[in-house]
């Protein structure tokens, strides 16, 4: 089921891996084009257009009623809404040790510089709600986007057959304060949110996971309005040796296969026992599952246990992977970690469970994907915020500093700049 490969052979399977999210598939993208082209055009109408062609309903107001988001609150499960409450707590803690404070700098002659740090005034977020619903998306990446103080968080999520979103939408949604929430979905959602209808307001950031045409639509509208990311399938490397527990390893492993037939789950070992026992587990374990189906086709095309000769040469592939998650189970956790630079999230030792950072710890798991850990970060609080800088120059600065700023414009050929500066000093 998931294949054992040397490294000396990993280059084809490690090739099929990275190359599984390099790019849409043009009939999606195509669609996604049209959508948003219409919704552009006809607003409102062609988002119901599409939402009952692609959901099956029409949902008599796009916007969800107050009243019915307390409802779905009211009913949700006790359970889940104290684990959801918890869980949340858990995110703010975290998510509120990133805010950034404006600050200023006296540079002597009365002269003030500094940087103003301001929230989005507006933010979408899109929320899954076809075949399934996670609340914990949902609180990775509204509560971020509230610590920074966004004034107004908008909320899209395909209708059901009441023409309503998900009923834990909605009661997540009333947990979290959000009164923006509408019945939409899909492309049309992403389009509505980026260039505004009468009945949903045109946003400043689109963030949120989505399926293929979700995301095809969010590279479209970049530019009109800033995205997060276009994220690929999930992806899981578990870096261990000879300590670690096979069972926990191949566990973690199928975690993330259950996402999508096109999650990657790898794991790297100089240790071969282990990789061999790994993959014995992995075949035990996945009857039972109940995303079986998706866990055999997942690991059958992007799985993979890679044997190394050493751990040098392990941690080299980790880094080359950049996967989105990454779990140490090593002797030495700490001191591996020192030697990873590239990874999204990584996760220390044989009871930092991937999913731990999914539903509880706090740290978000909104990840770069597809190898852009080399240069992304996680959903956070920075995602959130614009910095403006702030310059309060005075006529004592300006007499000593302007002919140099004269003699920098002019050596650009930008006269016109000279001219402001020059107009000033012709003045003293």
């Amino acid at each position: 089921m998931i294949p054992i490969v040397d490294y000396a052979e990993r280059e084809a399977r490690l090739g099929a891996i990275l190359n599984r999210s390099a790019s849409f598939d043009p009939d999606v993208e195509a669609a996604a084009q049209a959508i948003v082209a219409e919704v552009r055009a006809r607003g409102d109408a062609a988002v119901l257009d599409f939402t009952e062609r692609f959901d099956g309903v029409r949902p008599e107001l796009l916007k969800a009623p107050p009243e019915v988001l307390a409802q779905a609150f009211e009913a949700m499960d006790p359970a889940l809404r104290r684990i959801v409450a918890e869980a949340a707590g858990n995110i703010r803690r975290f998510h509120e040790k990133q805010q950034q404070q404006s600050w200023f700098m006296d540079d002597g002659d009365g002269v003030l510089l500094g940087q103003r740090v301001v929230p989005l005034e507006r933010v979408g977020l899109y929320v899954p709600g076809g075949t399934a619903f996670y609340p914990s998306s949902l609180l990775m990446n509204a509560i971020p986007a509230q610590v920074a103080g966004v004034e107004e968080i908008h909320l899209v999520s395909p209708p059901q057959a009441d023409g309503l979103p998900h009923h834990l939408v909605m009661a997540t949604a009333h947990f979290l304060r959000l009164e923006n929430v509408y019945a939409a979905g899909g492309a049309q959602a992403v389009a509505a949110l980026a260039f505004g209808t009468d009945s949903i307001p045109k946003v400043d950031k689109i963030v949120g996971p989505g399926n293929a045409y979700v995301a095809a639509a969010k590279k479209l509208v970049y530019g009109p309005v800033d995205i997060d990311s276009v994220a690929g399938p999930s992806e899981i490397v578990v870096l261990a040796d000879e300590t670690a527990d096979a069972e926990f390893v191949a566990a973690d492993l199928l975690s993330q296969a259950e996402h999508d037939e096109r999650a990657s789950a790898i794991l790297v070992t100089p240790h071969r026992p282990l990789a061999h026992a790994v993959r014995d587990h992995v075949a035990r374990m996945t009857p039972a599952l109940e995303r079986r189906a998706i866990i055999e086709s997942s690991l059958r095309d992007f799985g993979a246990c890679i044997v190394t000769e050493t751990m040098e040469q392990a941690v080299t592939m980790v880094n080359d992977l950049a996967p989105e998650h990454l779990e140490l189970i090593v002797q030495d956790p700490w001191q591996a970690m020192t030697t990873i630079k590239h990874a999204g999230a990584i996760f220390l030792g044989p009871y930092s469970s991937e999913p731990v950072g999914d539903y509880f710890a706090g740290p978000n798991h909104v990840l770069p994907t597809g190898g852009t850990a080399r240069y992304a970060s996680a959903l956070s609080v920075d995602d959130f915020i614009r910095k403006q800088s702030i310059i309060a120059y005075t006529q004592a600065r300006l007499q000593a500093t302007g002919a140099d700023i004269v003699a920098f414009a002019e050596s650009e050929a930008l006269t016109a700049h000279a001219h402001a500066i020059a107009v000033r000093l012709d003045r003293f």
